[in-house]
């Protein structure tokens, strides 16, 4: 058996699966504190279908804890970013193109020195260790609790961050140091800028991880932890305390795998319908497009691996406003405050649950508060929504073959059985736990994404490499080595740059090992 737990805004779903058949699955109300609400599902969980919590094998958790925590600008560590370019790269510093506010929340401070590599690993200047030692000891007057450390191609050759992180290290014990080849992608300032939010972020993510699995051992389970990452796959409790920035998109990616398994179509489009927010993306092969453009975080540029996905702000908490010719569903929401301020829970503010409840859709609190409702503002608002999910859908289909639609998720009885254009909405069993089933059955991955030198007549021995070292990464971080498999290969030659330069990405994903 296995526990699945996704953490919501509006919600914490939490389902128990034996092999791929769902015991039991609950919906419970997303606490201020999160991890309350995860302990409360776990006990909602076996009331609903009593187990031993010894013969439990494995716990994932998708949270929304680190998103929540940057967007809001809270419980971030005072940071330093120190860049190894010089003599370049000094006309745009570090956190340039940041919002004010979340520069100030982290108290950003930046530090150029010298180092850095061109494409093909040769040097652009020498580490100047000296210099390196004199920024740290300033880090140490200024009070910064974490750093970050970029240099130029460092995905190419990691030599100098590597290098200056033992010697800040040496200087600051103690202080977390989080290294950008092994969060970001080719391209610079988005890969630090993913470095320094993951660097503000690790304080956070010692005292989430340390209460996630006290709410789990408070349950009685021991088995082992893991949280899910914005590809679809799994990390353990020690990589997700070094890298919470790979949790991000963790909720509408378990969504996406979760319809995936239920539906059994691995090629489709995916509406996943929350108490707040609405998400569209695609399922190719089973996993989540993933984004090709750099991403946006909280108005951050960043370029670390992330689904594609259109969010919208229409879900079963979004207020109504407007009478039926004007009537506007959303983007604000009531978020995990639907189960008292609702209408149909006995509240004062009209929601889209209550004019679904009210429009026959679904049966949920006490359907007597709204018999007197407007029909017709009723009907406006759930053509609303119906007509800003197709575009939605519209916006992220790539061909105008026809594609099969899921919904998913506890707001999803806010969408008609059809959609002009498209047809049939898939509602599966347990639809509206399909997150947390994403996160039970989530695999381990592992990633080659590097630019490569190709010399003539090494291409078949070069792509062998990197095939290979994508596989030892997932069995590495606890995938079954028999079940690894390649799940995605991208070969892009570079004709800007010389030497025959070719950028080789290379996705591999296996079963969680357990009990070997």
């Amino acid at each position: 058996m296995r526990i699945g737990i996704d953490v919501g805004g509006t919600n914490t779903d939490a389902v128990l699966l034996d092999g791929a058949r769902v015991l039991a699955g609950v919906k419970t109300s997303t606490t201020e504190d999160v991890t309350s609400g995860i302990a409360a599902a776990v006990a909602d969980l076996r009331r609903r279908y009593p187990f031993d919590p010894a013969g439990v094998r494995a716990v994932m958790i998708g949270t929304t804890h680190f998103i929540n925590a940057l967007v809001e600008a809270r419980r971030l560590a005072p940071v330093a970013a120190v860049r190894l370019s010089l003599p370049a790269g000094a006309s745009l510093p570090p956190m340039v193109d940041w919002p004010r506010r979340l520069v100030d929340a982290i108290a950003g401070r930046s530090y150029l020195c010298h180092g850095g590599h061109e494409f093909d690993g040769r040097h652009i200047a020498e580490l100047d260790e000296t210099e390196l030692r004199r920024a740290a000891e300033d880090m140490a007057r200024a009070a910064v609790r974490s750093v970050a450390i970029t240099s130029v191609f460092s995905p190419v050759n990691a030599e100098f961050e590597i290098r200056a992180a033992e010697l800040i290290a040496a200087e600051l014990p103690g202080v977390p140091i989080s290294l950008s080849h092994e969060i970001g992608r080719i391209g610079m300032l988005q890969r630090e800028n993913a470095t320094v939010i993951n660097a503000a972020l690790r304080e956070l993510a010692a005292h989430i991880m340390d209460g996630l699995v006290a709410s789990v051992a408070g349950a009685g389970i021991t088995a082992p932890l893991y949280l899910s990452q914005n590809d679809g796959t799994l990390m353990d409790l020690d990589f997700a305390r070094r890298y919470p920035v790979a949790t991000f998109a963790s909720g509408p990616t378990n969504s996406m795998r979760g319809a995936a398994v239920l539906s059994g179509l691995h090629t489709c489009a995916v509406v996943d319908v929350g108490g707040t927010t609405t998400d569209v993306g695609m399922l190719e092969r089973g996993f989540p497009r993933e984004a090709t453009a750099d991403v946006g975080v909280a108005g951050i540029r960043t370029n670390f691996r992330m689904p594609d996905v259109l969010s919208i702000g229409v879900g079963g908490g979004s207020r109504i406003r407007g009478g039926p010719s004007d009537v506007a569903v959303g983007p604000d929401s009531v978020g995990y405050e639907l189960t008292s301020k609702a209408l149909v829970f006995g509240g004062d503010t009209l929601t889209a649950t209550d004019v679904a409840v009210a429009a026959g859709r679904a049966d949920i609190g006490d359907p007597a508060r709204v018999t007197r409702l407007d029909r017709a503002l009723a009907r406006a608002a759930m053509d609303r929504v119906a007509a800003d999910v197709l575009e939605a859908v519209d916006r992220m289909r790539t061909s105008a073959e026809p594609l099969p639609v899921i919904a998913v998720g506890g707001g999803s009885i806010l969408l008609p059985d059809e959609l002009d254009g498209v047809g049939k909405v898939h509602r599966p069993e347990h639809h509206a736990v399909a997150n947390a089933i994403g996160a039970a059955i989530a695999q381990i991955g592992g990633e080659v994404d590097r630019v490569y030198a190709i010399e003539p007549g090494r291409r078949d021995t070069v792509l062998d490499e990197a095939r290979q070292e994508a596989v030892d990464r997932a069995v590495a971080a606890g995938a079954s080595r028999p079940t690894v498999e390649i799940v995605e290969f991208d070969e892009v030659p570079i004709p800007y740059l010389p030497g025959n330069a070719t950028r080789i990405r290379v996705k591999a994903v296996g079963d969680l090992r357990l009990g070997e």
